[in-house]
């Protein structure tokens, strides 16, 4: 079947260097361009596309208040095309809030050899994009791309054989996720009580964005929650979410925890890697901690929560009906890595109620 698409972008540059990209894509027909929201409402009638691409910045009505009238009078799947800027992430993250699928850069087109890796993340995610239910956020299960060579965890964190038992009483829950993954993200943390255990977080996310969203999260929840540094603590009451472009690893230090950040290489297509950061809560923490993967495109996470519960970790993850992209989970799911597959909404009750039976279990045990 192919993806019927309209691109909605107020620069005539950027439109024609986007139909060009995607309409030599196979399985992707563009159909139509607006230069503003009042063009993009009757190409919309008159077309009838099955995914746009959106500006966040347009004359006569902003991407936003456009979006929001969209998934108000007709949900339909839509990819922001957003600069990279504080500003940018800002505007991007409300877009994702109110439906919007997935997001992607503006094109670089003064940079050099930058325009091939943009139109394989671009035609990826507008396929992606096309599988979406979106009045109820779901999808059936997304398109995957594969894109050579790829490196696994290996290549930041050596694997270790053997299981380590830790003794330590200090609870750690590891989230990943991806696409759709701010908004699944934000439910969990929303529902869990300010003293819940310490929670580290990777999220597929450029650099601009991570703080713009630990600081949009931190307002929402009722923990603390930042972007985290190197060396830095993990404490009980606190979410720490991995900076775009650096990978987050668990260290332990003596019968504490503290925030490790590394430039190593981008795992699973990704950094920061839920692979990388799965590794080394399995390695560090063992039986103590909890994993849980989100929803995302691809499978970067499904092999690091597999060696979690090998370590004796709990495991979780979301179902297909209420995530955005069943990727990561489901990769995780056939791969028999998570104990439990949940619908988004009970995730927080079940990472509480496997906290205190761990802590049961530990005290029973001593």
């Amino acid at each position: 079947m192919t993806i019927k698409l309209l691109i909605v972008d107020d620069s005539a540059l950027v439109r024609k260097l986007l139909t060009e990209i995607l309409g030599k894509a196979y399985g992707i027909e563009v159909v139509g361009t607006a230069a503003d929201p009042y063009a993009a409402r009757e190409r919309i009638k008159q077309l009838n596309p099955d995914v746009i691409t959106l500006d966040v910045e347009m004359p006569r009505m902003d991407g936003i208040t456009f979006l929001e009238n969209l998934m108000r009078l007709r949900p339909m799947p839509v990819v922001m095309v957003s600069s990279l800027t504080q500003q940018g992430a800002e505007v991007t993250l409300r877009a994702l809030e109110l439906g919007a699928i997935d997001f992607v850069a503006k094109p670089k087109i003064d940079v050099a050899g930058s325009l091939q890796n943009y139109a394989e993340e671009l035609i990826a995610k507008v396929k992606m994009a096309a599988s979406a239910r979106v009045n109820a956020r779901a999808v059936t299960r997304a398109l995957q791309t594969q894109v050579d060579p790829r490196r696994t965890a290996d290549a930041v964190l050596p694997a270790t054989s053997g299981r380590r038992v830790l003794k330590t009483t200090d609870r750690i829950i590891a989230i990943g996720a991806s696409t759709g993954g701010t908004e699944a993200i934000r439910e969990v943390l929303e529902a869990l009580p300010p003293d819940a255990p310490a929670i580290v977080i990777s999220q597929h996310i450029p650099a601009a964005f991570s703080r713009p969203f630990a600081e949009r999260m931190n307002r929402c929840s009722p923990m603390a929650v930042c972007e985290a540094q190197d060396g830095q603590y993990i404490l009980p009451g606190h979410v720490y979410i991995a900076p775009g472009d650096k990978h987050l690893l668990v260290e332990r230090d003596g019968a504490r925890y503290r925030c490790r950040l590394s430039d190593g290489p981008h795992v699973n297509r990704h950094r920061p890697s839920v692979d990388v950061m799965f590794r080394s809560v399995a390695q560090n923490v063992g039986l103590n901690a909890t994993g849980v993967l989100l929803t995302g495109m691809g499978d970067d996470g499904a092999r690091g929560l597999k060696e979690m519960l090998e370590a004796g970790a709990s495991t979780i993850a979301q179902d297909e009906a209420s995530s955005v992209v069943w990727g990561m989970p489901g990769a995780a799911v056939k791969l028999g890595s998570a104990q439990h597959v949940l619908p988004l909404h009970c995730i927080a009750q079940e990472v509480l109620q496997l906290a205190g039976e761990g802590s049961a279990l530990r005290t029973a045990s001593a």
